[in-house]
């Protein structure tokens, strides 16, 4: 889902920063008029989990793996503005620290995953859960918008890399950057999401949703103590490892060497731009650290990139209350 470098065009990636730029401005005023400065630690939070969540890749058939990615959970308990900024944050730290992601992509990635995860699923969640709505009802919207509002992500995604062939190719008419068409890109992305990643982050959202309502005061409540929440956050930086049993690459986030192995070339475009900054912790990892190791490296990826999502949130906070 976490779109490399290399793979969009220049042009592509220059409109999807034009088309972000004015959001990212628009929610920070949003958030700064709707949110309370209480209410920081809770956007922190919020953040932290997406990174967090983000590292349990899950395999599926055919080798390919994936991830939840939780931006309506955020988005159903501060609104969708508050949680866009959150899921940029995240993604620009994941970019620059961990390479997960391009820096030239950014924009295209916060387009996916930031707007179209939070706006569509936020709204889906109010609509389904108007009015006086039980538990049974906020728990099936609660899913309904996490597994719509992932399956627009990954047909934005899908349509982004398929029309790259269309425009940018050589004068041999082979792509300068993603290679496979809308053919090829758009059922590649979006079935395993309708059947596999949908209904995990349908379930992922709705027991969230779920165990936040029970609480009688907590996650979409003001004023109740987050203290059992940061609790689990941790807990899953420590579960974290389960992702690296996952074999396999994510669906158009292949290295050089695979795209040769599949194409026999690899694309000039790629090639040119892909692997250009691999962050300081490429893959939440250091190079040759296998087995507990390697492990132990991951699990300090996850607190390290929590603490530091957490940091820029108080950083943005802090900015926008002046």
């Amino acid at each position: 889902m976490h779109i490399p470098d290399g793979y969009l065009s220049p042009a592509t990636c220059v409109v999807f920063y034009a088309v972000m730029a004015p959001v990212w401005y628009y929610a920070s005023k949003r958030a700064e008029r709707e949110l309370r400065l209480k209410q920081l630690p809770l956007l922190a939070l919020g953040a932290a989990f997406t990174f967090v969540i983000m590292m349990f890749n899950i395999p599926i058939p055919g080798g390919s793996t994936g991830h939840m990615i939780g931006g309506a959970v955020v988005a159903i308990a501060l609104g969708p503005w508050a949680a866009i900024v959150a899921l940029s944050l995240t993604l620009s730290l994941q970019a620059f620290f961990f390479g997960d992601g391009g820096l030239t992509t950014l924009g295209a990635n916060s387009f996916n995953m930031a707007f179209l995860m939070c706006l569509p699923g936020y709204y889906i969640y109010r609509v389904l859960a108007v009015g006086d709505a039980g538990p049974a009802r906020r728990v099936f919207a609660a899913a309904v918008a996490g597994y719509v509002a992932i399956n627009l992500t990954a047909l934005a995604a899908a349509v982004e890399l398929g029309i790259q062939p269309i425009i940018a190719h050589g004068p041999d008419g082979r792509a300068l950057y993603a290679p496979y068409p809308l053919s090829i890109s758009v059922p590649a992305m979006v079935l395993p999401h309708l059947l596999f990643f949908g209904p995990i982050e349908a379930a992922g959202t709705a027991l969230i949703v779920s165990y936040a309502h029970r609480m009688d005061k907590g996650l979409l409540h003001e004023g109740g103590s987050l203290k059992p929440l940061w609790v689990v956050l941790v807990l899953l930086a420590v579960l974290t490892p389960l992702g690296l049993f996952a074999t396999g690459e994510p669906w158009g986030e292949w290295s050089s060497e695979e795209l040769f192995r599949l194409l026999g070339y690899v694309p000039a475009g790629i090639e040119k731009y892909g692997g250009g900054w691999k962050g300081l912790l490429p893959d939440y990892s250091l190079p040759g650290a296998s087995g507990p190791f390697g492990g132990l490296i991951y699990i300090f990826s996850a607190l390290l990139g929590s603490a530091l999502v957490v940091a820029l949130v108080y950083i943005w906070g802090r900015l926008w209350k002046r």
